[in-house]
């Protein structure tokens, strides 16, 4: 599997070359690129044939053909509400990891949660466990407030500075 940064460069070495297509395969991963040079998105849908039908009549793809203007207008709205939720976190407080390490919700897997969404915490509740190097680091929340979001999973590897929850500070 191909790391995010092999990915970036993979992406701006074909945008800066004349490829049109490009296409990775390797142990069950595909990576599939294609540079639009004309004014239309197209999408070929292949139509299939019954297999029991005693006279076969070929039949051609079907191919659906969209304006830029509406792909546009969709990727316009997305990023619109992308911009709304990133104002609605803004005034969140972000509890990031101290360590790259191994998250963890509980002190052990049998217990409940510190925390979940809409608990309230204080600045020296513990929120989480962070394991690094088999040591157990309790994580605090810094802050007063109530965590709005838990952002990663229990057992899910974090890295240094992650976000892990959101707060809304009191």
């Amino acid at each position: 599997m191909l790391k995010v940064q092999e990915i970036r460069e993979l992406i701006k070495l074909v945008d800066q070359s004349s490829i049109d297509e490009f296409v990775y395969e390797n142990d069950g991963s595909k990576i599939k690129m294609k540079k639009n040079a004309t004014s239309y998105v197209t999408s070929v849908t292949q139509v299939q044939n019954d297999a029991k039908a005693v006279n076969e009549i070929p039949v051609a793809p079907t191919v659906t053909v969209t304006p830029i203007a509406a792909v546009q207008e969709v990727t316009k709205d997305a990023a619109e509400k992308k911009a709304s939720n990133q104002a609605d976190t803004a005034n969140l407080h972000k509890i990031t990891s101290p360590m790259v390490g191994t998250f963890y919700g509980s002190p052990t897997p049998e217990a409940d949660v510190y925390v979940k969404a809409g608990s309230t915490v204080t600045k020296d509740s513990i929120v989480c466990i962070v394991e690094a190097m088999k040591l157990f680091n309790e994580i605090e929340a810094e802050v007063n407030g109530e965590v709005v979001e838990v952002l990663v999973k229990n057992g899910q590897l974090v890295e240094y500075g992650q976000p892990l929850f959101l707060v809304k500070p009191e």
